[in-house]
């Protein structure tokens, strides 16, 4: 992911729970011209996590200002990915996107799923048109993985989602000395008990990046194994 930041104002400003802003990608937002709003806070320290800055940081920008930088990109973008951080932990998300959704423009989320009752509300007021959701580990590997204690709130907003009409994917960072390839084929039967069926995508760690947690070296001989089944697609991303 592309996080460079614009600064859309130097004054002060309310309201600020935005880190930064990506004025442009072709690349998180499928089949579609976006840009990127980055929210700061979380309320996971995943250990491979890419973005401590964003995480352990404090709001940069006012969603007040996000919102006259749409305007003007109004004809010229298609959507807006909503992430971070994790974007559905700010109260005024809702609100937020409602005020996206009438420029036009369509609204991805990335959510680790720890908010299954401000999903709930966006699902059935239609304000969001994709979702990818991080699928971090199984239970016993969860809470060390994540230090949280949020499975079964991400169990929770998995099974919105398969319920829903919402267009959505699930997707692993994939780190070899934290998820064993035994847990990972139990990650995928895990996700068909649950009902998933489509695409699972998997994103291999990139060593030598800055991270939460210093880590060992991650190898990529998982992606030399087909791993999908009848109803679920594995595919690695590069």
């Amino acid at each position: 992911m592309n996080t460079n930041s614009v600064h859309i104002s130097k004054k002060p400003l309310s309201n600020k729970g935005i880190f930064s802003l990506t004025p442009f990608t072709l690349l998180d937002y499928p089949h579609k011209a976006a840009c990127i709003v980055w929210f700061a806070g979380c309320n996971m320290r995943c250990l491979y996590c890419y973005n401590p800055d964003i995480v352990l940081g404090k709001g940069k920008i006012s969603f007040d200002d996000v919102l006259s930088f749409l305007k003007t990109r109004k004809g010229l973008l298609d959507g807006v990915v909503l992430s971070g951080g994790e974007c559905t932990l700010h109260k005024k998300i809702i609100d937020f996107i409602k005020e996206i959704k009438a420029m036009g423009f369509a609204v991805k989320i990335d959510t680790n799923g720890s908010n299954p009752k401000i999903l709930k509300s966006l699902i059935h007021d239609q304000l969001i048109d994709y979702v990818a959701l991080d699928y971090k580990s199984l239970p016993h590997t969860f809470e060390k993985l994540t230090q949280s204690g949020l499975f079964s709130e991400f169990e929770e907003s998995l099974s919105l989602l398969i319920r829903s009409n919402i267009i959505f994917e699930v997707r692993t960072t994939f780190h070899s000395s934290l998820i064993t390839e035994n847990d990972f084929i139990r990650m995928i039967e895990y996700l068909e008990v649950k009902g998933f069926e489509g695409n699972y995508f998997i994103q291999h760690f990139m060593n030598n990046v800055p991270t939460l947690s210093k880590l060992d070296h991650s190898n990529k001989k998982i992606q030399l194994k087909n791993f999908s089944t009848e109803k679920i697609k594995v595919i690695f991303r590069e």
